[in-house]
């Protein structure tokens, strides 16, 4: 019980010690930040995100750029999952999950 007595007036006693501590008299303004890249301008980090319902499923469509790479299934009984494209000649892969999926890399060695 005396732990959280004095818990409590350190608790108190702290906002009082900030405010009591000296401020530099040197102190200036940050400058002002600088703008983005000349690239960064008109693109949007942020997906475009549609959602549809298929029948009894609800699948929301996650684009950037226009380019579908994300679908996210929520069926109306079951735990929803994830149909991701790792690239533009690659089919959809299933995910159950929100961990990171392998990805498997695809090099072309021959061409006949």
């Amino acid at each position: 019980m005396r732990i959280y007595r004095n818990l409590l007036v350190l608790a108190f006693l702290l906002p009082l010690m900030a405010s009591a501590a000296d401020i530099p008299k040197n102190l200036e303004p940050l400058p002002e930040a600088p703008p983005p890249p000349a690239g960064m301008e008109g693109e949007n980090p942020e997906p475009e995100v549609t959602i549809t319902k298929k029948g009894e499923d609800t699948v929301e469509e996650y684009r950037i750029n226009g380019e579908l790479y994300m679908m996210k299934v929520t069926p109306a009984h079951g735990v929803p999952y994830y149909l991701t494209k790792d690239d533009q000649n690659a089919g959809w892969a299933r995910n159950d999950g929100v961990a990171e999926p392998m990805s498997i890399p695809k090099w072309v060695l021959f061409r006949f």
